[in-house]
C-alpha cells in the first residue's frame, strides 16, 4: 500500500440508530475501493466490520471498527460506530480522530432515537454531519415522512443533495441536484448510468437546486455577490460554499442510499472526498488549548484513541498521526511519564484485516502493537517535543452494580479481567470500595455491562454475580451530647485502665467555636487548649480539642484517645458508614499509674464517642445526585411521574431542539437501574446524565429502615 500525503486522507466516522445500516454501508465503501472483492453480510455474519462473536450473536455493532478504502486516489479512513447509546464511548474516541461524520438515517423511520442521541454528542464534538438516508429499497422506505423528521430535528440545516425517484422495492434511481443529472443503477453491482433528468422531475430539481445554491452562497461573501449578480453558482462553486458550511456546522447535505444494493455509495465517497473537511484543515488542540497544525512536515506526534487486546497479538494500540510522519523503528517518547516507546510495527487497518506500511503521514489514522506502556488518551512525540493532546472525555456513568466472582478463587483473575476491560473501554469504571466491602462495576447502561459479563462468561470462563450495589451513607450528629467510658480489665500482672469524658457537637459551617454549653440541665464551661482539625478522606472533617485541666489525662494518652476516635469515624455507630463533621471536646477523665496504657484509652475513647453520638441526635446521610433528563415531550408525564416516585426534588425544566429537559436532585438509592427503566418508559428515546450533588439527611421512614437493615446484618455476622 502506497503512502498518502495528508491532502489525500480523509477521515470519517459513521453514526446512526441500531439497524440503519452502518455496517453495510462500510463494506460496500471498501467493495467499491477494492480493498475487499466481494461484499460481506450481517446476516451471514461475514463483514469486516461487526467481527466479534459477541457482535455477530446480536447482529449490531458493539465495538467501533477502524477501516480504509481507497478511491479516487485518496484513502478513506472510516470507522464504524455502535448505534446504541450504551456503546458511546466507541463513538466518542471516533469522533476525536475523524474530522466528519455520516449519519446514516434508515428511511423507513426517517430520525430515530440514536439519531437524535448521537447527533447531539457530534454536536458537542463540533463535528460536521453529512446525512445519508439509507434502506431506500426497502418496500416501507417513505422519502416523505424520512425527510420531513429530519428537517422537524435539524431545521434549515438539511439541505437536499439527492432525492429518490422510485423508493421502495425498485429503487433504482435518484436525481442528484448538486451535478443535476438522474443516476440509474444495474441490479446490485453498483455499475451506474448518468442520464438527464426527466421532464417529470425537473421542477422538483430545479427547486432543490435552488435551495442547494442558497445554502451554499450563504456560507461565503464572495459566493453570495456571485449568486447575486448571475442568480447561480457552478458546481465547484457550490462545492466550495458546502465545504465552507460543514466546516463551520452549518449545513447537513443528504444524500439517497442503498447500501445494500450499492447505490449511491460513489456519489457519497466522492462527495465526502471533494467536500468534506480534511485533516490539514482541522487543527487539533493540546491539552493547554494551543492548536497543533497537521502537518507532516512538523515533528512527529501520534495520539492513541483506542486500545484492544487481541489473542494472537497482544495490546494494539491505534493512534491517528498529529503531525509528521511517523516510520517502521522510530522511537517516540511519551511526555507524561517520560517512558520511551519504539515502533516496532505500523499497519493500515481494515477491520481484522492489516497491512504493514513502513510509514504513514500527518492526519492518518493506524494501529501498532507490543508498546510498553502507552495507554488510550495518552501522546507520544518525537525528539524534544512535549505536546501533549487534549484526551477524550468519555460521558459519566449511568449504570453501577456490585460483582463478585461466585468462586472466590476467581476473584484475582476478575480483577486483572476487569482492569484491562476498562483499559480497552474507558467508559467501564471499576473501584473496589473498602468502605462498601464491594467492587462496583459501572457503565454506560444494562446492556453495557451484560455484554461485559458475556465476555467474563464466555471469554474468559468466569461465573460471576452481579447486585445492587451498598450505597455510601455518611453519618453524623444534629445536637450536643456528652459521654464518659471507663476502659478497665484486669487478667493477673498488668491490668488495663483508662477513662475518658467527652462532649461532641456538629460542625456547622461559618458558626463560631463556643465553650460554653448546656447538656442535660448542666453548664458546662470548657478550657480549650489545643485543636485538631483533619480533613476526611471521605468528606467533612473532624475537630479534636484538648480540654483536659489538672493532669487528669496525660498528654501522651491523647494520641491515643484521637486513634479511637478515629477508628469509630471509619465505621459510623448508626450503621457502620464513615462519619463526618463533627466537633469532639476531650474535658476529662482518669489514669491509673501503673495500668493505664495508650490501648485503655484508645478504647476508652473509641467507645465514649459511640456512646455520646447515640445521644446527639444521629442521622445519616445520603449522597444526591444532580440527574438531567432529555426527553421527548409525548414521554414528560411518565418520566416526572417516575422521578417524583424515587424521591426526586425537581429543580428546573426547559426544552431544547425539540426535547424536554428535566433537572433533579436525586438520592443514589433510588438511581439503580434508571436507566433501564427510562429506556423502557420512553421506547429509547430519552437520555440522561447524572452527577454526584452532595450529601443530604435521608427522611426518618428510610433511617429507620436503614438502621433496622444494619441491626439485621450485625446480628448474621
Amino acid at each position: 500500500m502506497k503512502v498518502y500525503p495528508t491532502k489525500n486522507i480523509r477521515n470519517v466516522v459513521l453514526i446512526g440508530n441500531t439497524k440503519s445500516g452502518k455496517t453495510t454501508l462500510a463494506e460496500t465503501m471498501l467493495f467499491e475501493g477494492k480493498v475487499i472483492d466481494r461484499r460481506g453480510s450481517v446476516e451471514a455474519k461475514t463483514t469486516i466490520s461487526d467481527n466479534t462473536e459477541i457482535e455477530q450473536i446480536y447482529q449490531r455493532s458493539i465495538y467501533p471498527t477502524l477501516m480504509f478504502t481507497e478511491f479516487m486516489d485518496n484513502k478513506l479512513n472510516i470507522i464504524d460506530t455502535p448505534g446504541s447509546d450504551d456503546f458511546v464511548g466507541g463513538v466518542i474516541s471516533a469522533f476525536r480522530v475523524a474530522d466528519a461524520g455520516v449519519m446514516i438515517v434508515n428511511s423507513q423511520h426517517g430520525v430515530e432515537v440514536g439519531t437524535e442521541i448521537l447527533s447531539r454528542y457530534a454536536e458537542k464534538h463540533s463535528k460536521p454531519l453529512i446525512i445519508g438516508l439509507n434502506q431506500l429499497d426497502h418496500e416501507k422506505a417513505n422519502w416523505e415522512h424520512a425527510l420531513e423528521s429530519l428537517k422537524q430535528t435539524f431545521g434549515n440545516k438539511v439541505v437536499v443533495v439527492q432525492f429518490p425517484v422510485n423508493p421502495g422495492p425498485d429503487f433504482n434511481s435518484f436525481i442528484d441536484v448538486l451535478k443535476m443529472k438522474m443516476y440509474k443503477f444495474k441490479d446490485d453491482t453498483g455499475i451506474r448510468e448518468e442520464m438527464d433528468i426527466p421532464a417529470d422531475y425537473a421542477d422538483e430539481a430545479a427547486e432543490y437546486k435552488q435551495q442547494l445554491v442558497e445554502m451554499a452562497a450563504e456560507n461565503d461573501e464572495s459566493l453570495m455577490e456571485q449568486f447575486f449578480e448571475k442568480g447561480d453558482l457552478t458546481e465547484d462553486e457550490i462545492r466550495r460554499g458546502l465545504s465552507i458550511g460543514l466546516m463551520k456546522c452549518d449545513i447537513m447535505p443528504l444524500f439517497c442510499l442503498s447500501a445494500k444494493k450499492d447505490i449511491g455509495i460513489k456519489r457519497l465517497m466522492e462527495f465526502i472526498i471533494n467536500v468534506a473537511p480534511f485533516p490539514n484543515k482541522t487543527p487539533q488542540l493540546l491539552k493547554d488549548g494551543t492548536e497543533i497544525p497537521c502537518d507532516s512536515e512538523g515533528p512527529t506526534s501520534i495520539f492513541i484513541y483506542k486500545t484492544a487486546v487481541e489473542q494472537h497479538l497482544g495490546e494494539v494500540s491505534y493512534f491517528r498521526v498529529m503531525s509528521g510522519k511517523l516510520k517502521e523503528g522510530m522511537d517516540l517518547t511519551n511526555p507524561e511519564t517520560g517512558a520511551k516507546e519504539r515502533i516496532s510495527s505500523i499497519y493500515a487497518v481494515a477491520g481484522k484485516k492489516r497491512e504493514k506500511i513502513s510509514e504513514i503521514e500527518a492526519g492518518d489514522i493506524g494501529c501498532t502493537v507490543k508498546l510498553k506502556s502507552v495507554k488510550t488518551n495518552q501522546t507520544l512525540n518525537s525528539g524534544s517535543t512535549d505536546w501533549v493532546f487534549e484526551p477524550i472525555i468519555f460521558p459519566p456513568s449511568k449504570f453501577r452494580t456490585a460483582i463478585k466472582a461466585k468462586q472466590e478463587k476467581d476473584e484475582e483473575k476478575l480483577g486483572e479481567v476487569l482492569n484491562r476491560a476498562n483499559a480497552e473501554d474507558p467508559t467501564i469504571k471499576v473501584e473496589y470500595s473498602k468502605e462498601l466491602k464491594q467492587t462496583i462495576l459501572s457503565g454506560q447502561g444494562e446492556h453495557h455491562i451484560n455484554i461485559l459479563k458475556w465476555h467474563l462468561n464466555n471469554v474468559h470462563k468466569l461465573e460471576v454475580d452481579l447486585f445492587s450495589p451498598r450505597i455510601q451513607y455518611r453519618e453524623t450528629i444534629t445536637k450536643v451530647a456528652i459521654a464518659d467510658y471507663r476502659h478497665k480489665k484486669q487478667s493477673g500482672g498488668a491490668g488495663q485502665f483508662g477513662e475518658v469524658h467527652i462532649l461532641i457537637e456538629p460542625i456547622v459551617e461559618g458558626a463560631p467555636v463556643n465553650n460554653k454549653f448546656k447538656v442535660d440541665g448542666r453548664e458546662i464551661i470548657l478550657n480549650l487548649k489545643g485543636k485538631e482539625e483533619y480533613t476526611m478522606p471521605w468528606g467533612g472533617k473532624l475537630e479534636y480539642y484538648n480540654c483536659i485541666v489538672g493532669g487528669a489525662i496525660d498528654a501522651r494518652f491523647m494520641p491515643a484517645i484521637l486513634k479511637g476516635i478515629m477508628e469509630k469515624m471509619e465505621e459510623g455507630p448508626l450503621t457502620g458508614s464513615y462519619a463526618r463533621d463533627i466537633r469532639v471536646f476531650v474535658f476529662d477523665g482518669k489514669m491509673h499509674p501503673v495500668d493505664s496504657n495508650e490501648i485503655s484509652f484508645k478504647l476508652a475513647g473509641r467507645n465514649a464517642f459511640k456512646e455520646a453520638f447515640k445521644k446527639a441526635g444521629p442521622k445519616i446521610m445520603e449522597p444526591i445526585y444532580n440527574v438531567e433528563v432529555l426527553v421527548p415531550a409525548d414521554y414528560m408525564g411518565d418520566v416526572m411521574s417516575d422521578l417524583q416516585n424515587r424521591r426526586a426534588m425537581i429543580e428546573g425544566m426547559s426544552s431544547e431542539k425539540g426535547f424536554e429537559v428535566i433537572k433533579a436532585r436525586v438520592p443514589l438509592a433510588e438511581l439503580y437501574k434508571y436507566s433501564t427503566v427510562l429506556s423502557s418508559l420512553t421506547s429509547g428515546r430519552a437520555t440522561f446524565i447524572m452527577t454526584f450533588a452532595d450529601y443530604q439527611q435521608v427522611p426518618m421512614d428510610v433511617q429507620e429502615k436503614l438502621l433496622k437493615a444494619y441491626e439485621e446484618s450485625e446480628k448474621e455476622e
